[in-house]
């Protein structure tokens, strides 16, 4: 048995321990229904034990040398580096990932958690001038305090890196809530990491619960100063909604409806390998997926018969197998909602090149042609195998059809000109465009994040020690200081 599979408890001021809910949370593989494990889920009252076991803990955490945090940091690395087999495993059997996007995922939460180990070094201020004669402005970066962190199903391993292993490096204290989809590759294993690694008790706490249960106090609650979350713009517009209540920053990670726009002069070989890894990467589950392909008219039916033709030949199956390059959706309810959303295409006069098809929770791929902009299809995020294709005549027209999106995350633009297609990814409204490339990117040390509805903040490299970290002004007056409404003083 994958031994991090065991790792079916709360992780709470440092101890592992069952929930005091009376619910129980059955963890299944996506792909064939068994049990991988089984959670005693949290309450409310351990909930706020894990905050206030969070808090206290930082307080210790906020004296230690910046170079020992930077050991712990380093250590962590190296445990994942040595249990590279079991989690990749445990990717596989708890999301359905292929060995492909395992092996990926880890990759890049080993580059988050190098990233932050330099953070400890970087906690630097400043010595200021002031207007005041003899004042000396003394400007210092301190962590925040105490950070909530919630992450998705779809790659929760290395998202919840993204956020927990900053956070950590930056000084503050953690609370993770995973996915209950992937309570172990989004929560528990973060834990296991972390506590090999020698971080202080009760500094990060996990916590497995119901929302039904504990409802918006994981949000609510006075200790945490900052939510990072990562997930979907419904459930973020609610986060935002309760922190702006309550004062607190929100980091949001939300949905995409990426467009990759494909001119005449594009590289046609190298923009179907691009097209096919943007849209059909992990079945289609990630945000910065291309749920839009655009193509020039010049190019159309020439790139539709290639690109058909090579999504046609993706083996869609059992993700252990080493050949597989399509797993399982991540549950019933995800393959109901993708299955709703490619019979909304049909319904609405979509052209259908490719027919996927649905066998428990594995969707082969489906093409749309010759879709309207306009189309629900083409105006929506589909979390699934299934994708847009676009005819357009002018790249201004493919700007226009590019920014016609309430989502502003990733883009790419695909033509021989690269300085052209630079050009042209400067006025397309997201946080990211990538020429002659996927819209799947990610890079430890590149700012992170979208526009419009696919969210607030920015994370990676220097933007997240800013995220995560806030600044105090102490100044030190050295010489005296004449102030209005003195009393002068009296002679002895």
């Amino acid at each position: 048995m994958n031994q991090l599979a065991k790792l079916n408890q709360q992780f709470i001021g440092g101890q592992w321990r069952d929930g005091r809910s009376r619910k129980v949370l059955s963890d299944r593989n996506p792909f064939n229904g068994e049990i991988v494990a089984q959670f005693k889920l949290a309450s409310l009252a351990d909930l706020d034990e894990a905050y206030r076991s969070a808090a206290a803990a930082q307080r210790i955490w906020a004296e230690v040398n910046p170079f020992e945090k930077q050991a712990i940091l380093e250590r962590a690395i190296r445990w994942v580096e040595e249990n590279e087999g079991d989690l990749a495993d445990i990717i596989i059997n708890e999301l359905g990932g292929t060995r492909l996007k395992a092996m990926i995922e880890i990759y890049l939460a080993k580059t988050f958690l190098k990233e932050a180990s330099t953070y400890p070094l970087r906690m630097t201020g400043e010595i200021l001038p002031s207007t005041v004669d003899g004042k000396e402005n003394r400007l210092y970066r301190v962590p925040a305090g105490v950070v909530g962190v919630i992450s998705p199903f779809n790659f929760p391993f290395n998202l919840s890196m993204r956020s927990v292993a900053p956070a950590l490096a930056a000084g503050n204290g953690v609370v993770l809530k995973p996915h209950d989809d992937t309570p172990i590759t989004g929560g528990t294993v973060v834990a296991k990491i972390f506590e090999e690694a020698g971080i202080p008790k009760g500094l990060l706490n996990v916590i497995v619960a119901d929302l039904a249960e504990i409802g918006d106090a994981f949000l609510e609650h006075p200790i945490p100063r900052i939510i990072s979350f990562t997930g979907s713009e419904v459930v973020g517009r609610h986060i935002g909604e309760v922190a702006g209540r309550t004062l607190k920053k929100a980091i949001l990670e939300l949905g995409g409806n990426s467009a990759m726009m494909i001119l005449n002069d594009a590289d046609l070989d190298l923009a179907v390998n691009a097209a096919v890894f943007s849209r059909f990467a992990h079945q289609g589950q990630v945000c910065m997926c291309s749920n839009r392909i655009l193509v020039q008219r010049g190019v159309y039916h020439k790139f539709l018969d290639r690109f058909v033709d090579r999504v046609a030949k993706l083996k869609a199956g059992d993700p252990k197998s080493p050949d597989t390059e399509l797993g399982p959706l991540i549950n019933q309810r995800q393959t109901e909602t993708f299955m709703k959303q490619v019979q909304r295409g049909i319904d609405e006069g979509a052209k259908v090149v490719l027919r996927g098809k649905v066998e428990g929770n594995l969707a082969t791929p489906t093409v749309f042609a010759d879709v309207r902009p306009n189309m629900w299809i083409a105006q929506n995020e589909l979390f699934g195998p299934a994708v847009c294709l676009i005819p357009f005549d002018t790249p201004e027209e493919a700007i226009r059809i590019a920014n016609d999106s309430p989502y502003g995350l990733s883009g790419a633009i695909h033509t021989r000109d690269a300085e052209y297609g630079a050009e042209l990814a400067k006025q397309i409204d997201s946080g990211m465009v990538h020429v002659n490339d996927s819209t799947i990117n990610d890079d430890p040390l590149i700012a992170f994040g979208g526009e419009k509805a696919s969210g607030v903040g920015r994370l990676n490299g220097k933007w997240a020690l800013e995220e995560f970290t806030t600044l105090k002004w102490i100044s030190v007056q050295h010489k005296q200081r004449h102030y209005p409404f003195e009393i002068a003083a009296k002679a002895s």
